[in-house]
């Protein structure tokens, strides 16, 4: 890899100052007399993740010419919405690994990660109280509000093989993407740059669909030391999503029983036959397809940003949420 190709880690770089702030604010905001919810609370804060989403908020307000400083508790409230999903999700998918550690509810207890997940929301909103912005307060209780939706729908679609490619896209875009689209609205809002919030909504919401079908597409992909979680997880937990829909719907006869077995009972006991599936139809290409198209569509919306830096870097980090394999 040359010098001059985009990376994470040169997105990060051009951020530096930023990111250090927003990280120290999140230090700080965790802290509580509690001792299990500080000892849990740092845990799943410090496991690995890339802060994807609080780096929208840096990343999109620079872009947009911002030079205060209430991006960084911007940031920080983004993560600990994100923080908090996590924790409730590991305990609803009953997951034991993420990111390749264990997962706090598998070390600490399905109760304490559901606490401990209420304690960071909570925190949140007083964040925001803080902030004193009516948009923001709106923004992100009706983002929290869609996300809890999206997390219901997907439960109501636990093992059903026959919901159809816009049910999934509509629990990807309440579960995952209109977080990376409050993320960016932020910048907007924080810019003072109304006109705006509409481009930046559209461009994390994009990004965070392109993000989603490629997490989907790396369960039957990557392996579980790359992925940070155990292959075919989605399946054991009777999940219908893209890769599996694909091969079904275009694959053998054979192959399509063993798939619809699979998510009715969550058995990921015939994974060789699903992935054999999954690679016989073409499958991983298809979702490819899907995600190059979302992308797209999140880069067209920056086009009414003057050009900088920041919003090159926009667009290098859409194609490295493309190219990633973890």
């Amino acid at each position: 890899m040359s010098n001059n190709t985009p990376t994470f880690e040169s997105i990060k770089a051009l951020l530096k100052d930023d990111i250090n702030a927003t990280n120290l604010l999140i230090m700080n905001e965790l802290e509580s007399d509690v001792a299990l919810i500080n000892q849990l609370g740092f845990y799943i804060v410090n496991s690995g993740g890339k802060r994807l989403r609080p780096l929208l908020v840096l990343l999109a307000s620079r872009a947009l010419g911002y030079s205060g400083k209430s991006h960084h508790i911007l940031a920080a409230i983004i993560e600990f919405i994100h923080t908090a999903t996590l924790l409730h999700d590991d305990v609803v998918d009953a997951s034991d690994l993420r990111r390749g550690k264990e997962t706090a509810n598998a070390l600490f207890g399905n109760e304490a990660s559901v606490l401990t997940g209420d304690f960071l929301y909570s925190r949140a909103f007083q964040m925001m109280v803080r902030v004193d912005s009516m948009s923001v307060m709106n923004l992100l209780a009706d983002t929290t509000n869609l996300i809890a939706e999206g997390e219901v729908l997907q439960l109501m679609n636990c093992n059903k093989p026959d919901i159809t490619e816009d049910d999934y896209y509509e629990v990807i875009r309440r579960k995952t993407a209109i977080l990376f689209a409050a993320a960016c609205e932020l910048a907007a809002i924080a810019s003072g740059n109304d006109s705006a919030r509409s481009a930046m909504h559209n461009y994390g919401l994009n990004l965070g669909m392109a993000f989603q079908v490629i997490d989907d597409m790396l369960d039957y992909v990557s392996s579980a030391s790359e992925m940070g979680k155990n292959v075919g997880d989605d399946l054991t937990e009777g999940k219908p999503t893209l890769p599996v829909m694909y091969a079904m719907k275009h694959g053998t006869p054979e192959q399509a029983k063993a798939i619809r077995h699979a998510i009715e009972q969550g058995d990921a006991s015939q994974l060789p036959v699903i992935l054999e599936a999954i690679e016989h139809t073409g499958a991983i290409e298809y979702c490819q397809k899907q995600a190059e198209y979302f992308s797209q569509c999140a880069i067209d919306n920056l086009t009414s940003l003057s050009d900088s830096a920041y919003k090159q870097a926009m667009i290098n980090l859409t194609h490295l949420a493309l190219a990633r394999k973890h």
